[in-house]
């Protein structure tokens, strides 16, 4: 993932003939426009999805692009594989491999990913301290009784990292599937958590990332949204 900020002479030097001591005279000059102002600074911040102009020309007019889709089984979240299908080579898109995945699923996990252009969005949502709900479906080989409820919420230590997991919230929807709601993602948490009682997790689907739901749309498909 490209760092999505630099300051104006680098970028200048980076996207032009001018090097980054020349930027200081076009400034000067005015002949440097950001998002429609005159440049006032060689130290000024250029972000991704600024458009910046030279002498008219322009040398950046980059548009975020989010995506959602229903991961099927079977498909890497990766944007490269030698040997499966990842869930790039689903997507149709002009722009594609600029693309990078938020939050990866397991081979056979089912639901929702993200993909997107936009590394800052990215970071903000995966961050602990943004606590976006990831909220999963998960069907089982033993029964599923309210233990499971109490234990969730009150975590479970995990002896190989030496951690205590964050509350998370179990609905019981029927006697072999259960609704999951977490706020964090460790390595194969939820079957961890399942494990903990010796119960195997024969299916995940991830139905939801905070507001952002799979809901309507079938799995291989996908869709732009926007987070304006």
């Amino acid at each position: 993932m490209k760092s999505s900020t630099t300051r104006l002479d680098r970028f200048i030097s980076q996207n032009s003939i001018y090097s980054m001591s020349d930027t200081r005279l076009l400034v000067a000059q005015k002949r440097i426009i950001v998002d429609g102002d005159v440049a006032h600074s060689t130290h000024q911040k250029v972000t991704q999805f600024m458009h910046v102009e030279l002498d008219g020309h322009s040398l950046q007019d980059n548009k975020p692009i989010y995506i959602m889709l229903n991961k099927p089984q079977g498909i890497v979240s990766a944007t490269k594989d030698s040997k499966h299908t990842t869930v790039l080579d689903l997507i149709d898109h002009p722009q594609k491999d600029e693309l990078h995945i938020v939050g990866r699923l397991d081979f056979n996990t089912t639901g929702l990913v993200l993909l997107t252009n936009d590394g800052a969005w990215s970071r903000q949502i995966s961050l602990p301290e943004t606590k976006l709900a990831k909220v999963y479906e998960v069907t089982l080989s033993k029964s599923v009784t309210e233990e499971y409820i109490t234990v969730f919420k009150e975590g479970i230590y995990f002896r190989y990292e030496d951690i205590t997991t964050k509350p998370a919230h179990l609905e019981i929807v029927s006697e072999y599937q259960a609704r999951l709601s977490l706020v964090e993602g460790k390595y194969h948490q939820v079957k961890r958590m399942f494990g903990f009682f010796q119960n195997e997790v024969l299916a995940l689907h991830r139905v939801s990332v905070g507001y952002l739901s799979v809901a309507g749309l079938e799995r291989g498909q996908y869709r732009e949204f926007s987070i304006d």
